[in-house]
């Protein structure tokens, strides 16, 4: 199995890069939070064995990896819902979710519905504990996730189609502030019509 993929960035696309590593490009399917300039970079991987596609998800964190892997391990969680799941907030923030049973997080996730997200903490709530889990609140990083959802509303209020919306998003960097990721979402929404 490829766990662990170090190499040169030859190209980037929406949600992936192409990794050249001696010789080989692998496509790899990314966190949209990761920072891939074209470079070289090193990812922890993990190879989806399906009967017609392996597919490779890279992570820049093994902490990543490792909840990742715990995500996918659920019934009816593929590993683009893991990947959907890991890209709405920190590994800790899930996790933190997870050990407080609210659904409302992972519910946010486009293909996640509220069976799924029940389903998930149903399995998983034993597994991650608070005590265990660093920091212990989720107010900072679930304002960030509030802001986010906030984000795409209201641009779905404004007729924008919800995967075209999230799509736009990824590419926006979370650090700004809620009004400018509405206007550069809109700048770039505009452009594709």
């Amino acid at each position: 199995m490829i766990s662990y993929i170090e190499g040169e960035i030859i190209m980037r696309g929406v949600g992936f890069i192409i990794l050249k590593s001696d010789g080989v490009g692998f496509k790899i399917f990314i966190l949209p939070d990761i920072d891939v300039a074209i470079g070289r970079i090193g990812l922890y991987t993990h190879l989806a064995v399906r009967e017609d596609a392996l597919t490779l998800f890279g992570f820049s964190t093994y902490e990543e990896l490792e909840l990742f892997e715990t995500l996918i391990a659920v019934s009816g969680v593929g590993p683009k819902a893991g990947l959907g799941i890991l890209s709405i907030a920190n590994p800790n923030t899930i996790k933190l979710a997870i050990a407080k049973e609210d659904v409302s997080i992972l519910t946010r996730v486009s293909g996640i519905g509220k069976k799924t997200a029940e389903r998930v903490i149903l399995e998983l709530k034993n597994k991650f504990t608070l005590a265990d889990i660093k920091g212990g609140e989720l107010n900072s990083t679930q304002q960030e996730i509030m802001e986010q959802q906030d984000v795409i509303e209201a641009l779905i209020g404004l007729g924008y189609g919800q995967n075209e919306v999230r799509q736009v998003l990824s590419n926006i960097p979370r650090e700004k502030s809620l009004e400018e990721r509405i206007k550069l979402a809109l700048k770039e929404l505009g452009k594709r019509k």
